[in-house]
């Protein structure tokens, strides 16, 4: 589960995380208002509050909302509600939103404020290594993705314990790395330590702050934030809930909630069905070898009937970033064949124009072999999840 920007600040907020003082605003005169309570003078910063990174590099699909992305600095006052509605009800396309984008329902409306230099800080779960990774990097102009791919070295990572603190001397490192000077020290302590104990506290998946500013005097401030959950600890944060923004979801994301099918979105293009979380993270790991990046998982898991394995495999299927499908399915109380079925039924409402590799094992496995046999569709059967991961890379990369 994502949450908005404004959402996570207000987080990062309770762990002595420095934010910029701001407000959310849904019409272009509550836009107003907040500005005037969150400076007087202003300059003001409006960003629009959609779960997407590279806001301020998008653009929007209506010509009336100006050709400025979702992320502007305003001087005027008197600027602030013409831009805001602008912004407000359109639709904002970005690198992670896909062509269709999003459209814009709030505004976060903030100080603007000036800082000295700019870094990058995140914090993800390390499986391999059962333990949290750190990763800090120096920023100007670059994106930390593009960092990552053509310059790792410049990216300092740090594993830290998933029950203990923080300790100073990873927080000297942190100080080192990014030569910040000595009197952001205590600041920079804060934010990692408050980074750390909100990780665990609420069962995060990722959190980063991109970009953290240097004030003039050497504070630390967050100008931007973003936060997953993990889905399968939501039940332990009821106030956690109530942020969800269905608003932001797309139809696929509430099909499957709706049957109770675990679902998430990724940037890649293989499409994955799989009963079970360990499976999903088994197969995206063999995927990531390769080369390849996942486009969705969805988690069938067991108890269901025909009608919500169609509707589940027809998520995947009508994904457009979608360019090739795996099942793979280990049968237990989940059959195969009711899996089959579904596929079968699947692809005569919406079509299989893409690559599909099915892997079965378990329950009702040669059974299910034989219902997609007799289908005669273009179906590519495998015996293991590596072969499975190999031919449906070959294949996707046979029809491009």
């Amino acid at each position: 589960m994502n949450i908005h920007e404004y959402q996570a600040k207000k987080i990062l907020s309770q762990y002595g995380i420095k934010i910029p003082k701001g407000g959310v605003a849904y019409t272009p005169l509550e836009a107003k208002r907040v500005a005037a309570k969150v400076s007087l003078t202003g300059p003001w910063v409006l960003k629009a509050q959609i779960q997407s990174g590279a806001r301020n590099r998008g653009y929007f699909l209506e010509k009336s909302a100006g050709r400025r992305g979702g992320i502007r600095l305003i001087k005027a006052r008197h600027n602030i509600a013409p831009q805001a509605e602008q912004m407000l009800g359109s639709t904002l396309v970005t690198v992670q939103t896909g062509p269709k984008g999003k459209i814009v329902s709030r505004l976060y409306v903030e100080a603007f404020n000036k800082v000295k230099r700019i870094f990058y800080v995140g914090l993800a779960i390390d499986r391999e290594n059962a333990a949290l990774t750190l990763m800090v990097a120096p920023t100007k102009n670059e994106e930390i993705t593009r960092l990552a791919l053509n310059h790792p070295e410049k990216i300092l990572r740090l594993q830290l314990d998933l029950e203990g603190e923080t300790t100073p001397e990873q927080v000297q490192r942190v100080m080192d790395f990014l030569k910040l000077p000595n009197k952001s020290a205590r600041s920079l302590e804060t934010l990692i330590n408050g980074l750390h104990r909100a990780f665990l506290d609420f069962d995060m998946t990722m959190i980063e702050i991109n970009p953290v500013g240097v004030l003039k005097n050497d504070e630390l401030v967050a100008l931007d934030a973003k936060i997953s959950f993990d889905d399968n600890a939501l039940y332990r944060h009821t106030d956690i809930v109530r942020l969800k923004d269905d608003y932001e979801a797309s139809e696929r994301e509430l099909q499957a909630e709706r049957n109770r099918f675990g679902y998430s979105e990724f940037d890649g293009s293989i499409g994955c069905i799989v009963n079970g979380d360990g499976t999903a993270l088994a197969v995206m790991d063999l995927l990531r070898k390769q080369g390849v990046g996942t486009a969705c998982f969805l988690n069938v898991k067991g108890g269901v009937d025909k009608d919500k394995i169609i509707s589940g495999i027809k998520i995947i299927m009508t994904n457009p970033r979608v360019e090739g499908i795996l099942i793979n399915i280990l049968g237990g109380f989940l059959r195969c064949n009711l899996i089959a079925d579904g596929i079968i039924a699947a692809a005569s409402e919406v079509g299989l124009n893409v690559p599909l590799v099915v892997r079965f094992e378990g329950t009702n496995k040669e059974e299910a072999k034989v219902i997609l046999e007799r289908s005669h569709l273009p179906i590519i059967m495998a015996e293991t999840m590596e072969e499975a991961v190999n031919l449906l890379v070959n294949a996707v990369e046979e029809s491009a």
